[in-house]
């Protein structure tokens, strides 16, 4: 909570022209293209994080597949994550995330510009219709995060364990799957201080489909999660 009042009172001109503009965004999704709005959540995201004492640390843009399509699967550490992945990202992306933190001031809006999926762990039918609805999206060509923990791991920078069910999209839709290693992402909306913090995104090679295909989406799961393991060990500072 400290960091957000830090991100408000250090951009106090830009929150009233930056709310009004999200919201309204929000409102009227199809008014602009995914390019436009994505650009603006950027824009959002830099003065954010400028404000609040957090650098976002790159690694492996070259990573990212030639065309879109593809599906990042990120450790989950805290309320932060989808913000670093957005400003670390160039290309624009959307979220399935559950339903809960889409009631969160802000995260409502930026998932509602984003045409992101709220999930109902609850009811399996609606499941069911998001992994339907992801899958045609990602075959025409949209980018798509998800967080196959399910939840975030409250335990810093090790991983949670990784759901299978969480790549039932990206194997129906045969996209390349990107394994995102996020480090101290917990840090910046999770811990109450204002201290500077760097937060690492390590974008990995992605896993083809050939290289998945006769896989259950458990063993995929299972590589995934030792793979982002494997990456936050050897660049973790503490």
């Amino acid at each position: 909570m400290k960091r957000i009042l830090l991100m408000v009172m250090r951009n106090i001109f830009l929150v009233p022209f930056a709310w009004f503009g999200l919201c309204y965004r929000a409102s009227h999704v199809d008014k602009y293209t995914e390019e436009d709005m994505y650009k603006f959540l950027q824009w959002i995201d830099l003065h954010a994080n400028k404000g609040g004492n957090v650098l976002i640390d790159v690694h492996g843009l070259e990573n990212l597949p030639e065309k879109n399509g593809f599906m990042f699967f990120p450790n989950h550490q805290g309320l932060y994550d989808v913000l670093a992945v957005i400003e670390a990202c160039p290309r624009p992306f959307s979220v399935v995330a559950k339903k809960e933190i889409g009631n969160i001031p802000f995260l409502k809006q930026v998932f509602a510009c984003m045409k992101a999926y709220m999930l109902d762990r609850e009811d399996v039918r609606q499941a069911m219709q998001v992994i339907i609805n992801v899958t045609k999206e990602v075959k025409k060509g949209r980018n798509y995060l998800i967080f196959a923990e399910g939840t975030r791991s409250k335990n810093g920078n090790h991983v949670g364990t990784f759901k299978g069910g969480s790549f039932k999209s990206a194997t129906k839709a045969q996209c390349p799957i990107v394994p995102v290693a996020l480090i101290d992402s917990f840090k910046p909306f999770d811990t109450n201080t204002t201290r500077p913090v760097t937060v690492q995104v390590h974008f990995m090679k992605p896993m083809l489909y050939e290289e998945y295909k006769d896989m259950k989406t458990t063993e995929i799961a299972a590589i995934v999660q030792a793979r982002i393991q494997n990456k936050i060990n050897e660049n973790i500072t503490e």
